[in-house]
C-alpha cells in the first residue's frame, strides 16, 4: 500500500507539471503534463473501497517538502472539492506557503468541554473552539514546527523553508493505517497536531445559484489544549488524523457573535487555513475577480476596494454583491 501511494503522489504530480523522462519512455505527450496551478483527487467511495486512499499523495503534494527537499507546494484538494482547491491556490499565491485542507468538523462549547473532560477554556479559547480536522490530506507544514524571526510557530513561505524546518515538521507527524469505515482499500493517513498561537486565515469559497462565487473569511488563532484533555476531545472524531483547534475572532454580530455561530453559517464542511491575519488581502483579491464577500470578521477599516464601489452604496451587506453583479468579471 505505501508503494501504490508513494505512486499516486508521482503520477499526481507528473500530471500537474510534467516529467520529460516519460517523453524517454515513449510518452511525449503525458510528458509536458497539463502545466496545472491546482488540481484535485476524487477520494472517497469512488476510488478508496478498492484502492488506498489519497491521503499520504495529498499530504507530501501539499507540503513545502518531499523526498527530494524543500520545493513549492502543489495545490491538490481532496475529494476533488475544487471550491476549497480555489481558496488554497488563493492562500498559496498570496503568501507563498503551504495551505491547510481541513473539514470544519465539530463545535465544542465551553461547557461541552468542562462536561467532558473537566477543563476550563481560557484566553482565546474562552468562547469555544471549532475542531478542524480531516482525513489526513492537509500540508504536513500544518504542525507549525517552522518558527519566525521571534521563534514562534508559523508555516513560512517555502523560499524560506529550510530543512532542518522541514524534518521537524515530518518528525511531528505519524502515519496511521486508514480507518476501515473510510478506507475499506486501506491506505495511510498523517496525523499531526497543529502547534497554538499562530493566527490563521480560514476561508471557503460556495456557489450560490444565480449569483455565482461567493467568499467566506473567518480570521483566528490555532490554541493549544491540555495533552489529556486534547486525547479525550480527539477520541471523539478519529484520531489518525490531523488536527487544528481553531478559536475565530468574534465580533459580537452576526455570523460572527459566537463560535457556534461561525460553525452554523459556513457553506460547507471543508475550508482552508492560511497562516497569518490575511483575510484583508482574500477581500482585495475577492474585489478584482468580482467575488462577493458573504462573511468576515476583518476590520473594515483596513479594508481596500475599488473606489467605483462607492457608487452602488455604502451598507456593508450589500455593497460587494451589487457592485460585482454590475460590473462582472474582470477577465470575462
Amino acid at each position: 500500500m505505501l508503494r501504490e501511494s508513494l505512486l499516486m503522489a508521482i503520477c499526481i504530480r507528473d500530471m500537474m507539471q510534467g516529467n520529460p523522462k516519460l517523453a524517454t519512455l515513449g510518452f511525449v505527450e503525458e510528458s509536458l503534463g497539463y502545466n496545472a496551478i491546482a488540481g484535485g483527487f476524487q477520494g472517497q467511495r469512488h476510488w478508496t473501497d478498492q484502492y488506498p486512499n489519497g491521503d499520504t499523495a495529498e499530504a507530501l503534494l501539499n507540503s513545502s517538502f518531499d523526498w527530494n527537499g524543500v520545493r513549492q507546494p502543489l495545490v491538490v484538494a481532496t475529494e476533488n472539492d475544487s471550491l476549497n482547491g480555489v481558496c488554497m491556490l488563493m492562500g498559496h499565491q498570496l503568501t507563498g506557503t503551504a495551505q491547510i485542507f481541513a473539514d470544519v468538523r465539530t463545535y465544542w462549547s465551553p461547557a461541552s468541554i468542562k462536561r467532558v473532560t473537566g477543563h476550563t477554556l481560557e484566553g482565546r479559547a474562552k468562547d469555544g473552539l471549532i475542531h478542524l480536522i480531516n482525513s489526513g490530506s492537509a500540508a504536513l507544514d500544518g504542525s507549525c514546527r517552522q518558527t519566525d524571526a521571534k521563534g514562534a510557530p508559523t508555516i513560512k513561505p517555502h523560499w524560506d523553508v529550510t530543512p532542518e524546518e522541514a524534518k521537524r515538521c515530518l518528525d511531528a507527524v505519524e502515519w496511521c493505517m486508514g480507518v476501515d469505515e473510510y478506507f475499506r482499500g486501506g491506505g495511510y493517513s498523517s496525523k499531526f497536531l497543529t502547534a497554538g498561537g499562530v493566527p490563521f486565515t480560514m476561508t471557503r469559497l460556495n456557489l450560490v445559484k444565480g449569483v455565482g462565487p461567493v467568499l467566506q473569511i473567518a480570521e483566528g488563532w490555532s490554541v493549544d489544549l491540555p495533552k489529556d484533555v486534547h486525547d479525550t476531545l480527539d477520541k471523539r472524531t478519529n484520531i489518525t488524523w490531523p488536527t487544528t483547534w481553531f478559536a475565530p475572532r468574534l465580533t459580537g454580530k452576526g455570523a460572527f457573535r459566537d463560535v457556534y455561530s461561525v460553525m452554523a453559517n459556513w457553506g460547507a464542511n471543508h475550508g482552508v487555513l492560511t497562516v497569518g491575519h490575511v483575510g484583508v488581502d482574500f477581500i482585495t483579491l475577492a474585489s478584482m475577480l468580482r467575488i462577493p464577500v458573504c462573511m468576515h470578521n476583518v476590520d473594515e477599516d483596513t479594508i481596500y476596494r475599488p473606489t467605483a464601489w462607492a457608487a452602488l452604496g455604502m451598507d456593508k451587506e450589500g455593497q460587494d454583491f451589487r457592485a460585482c453583479s454590475v460590473f462582472g468579471p474582470l477577465y470575462g
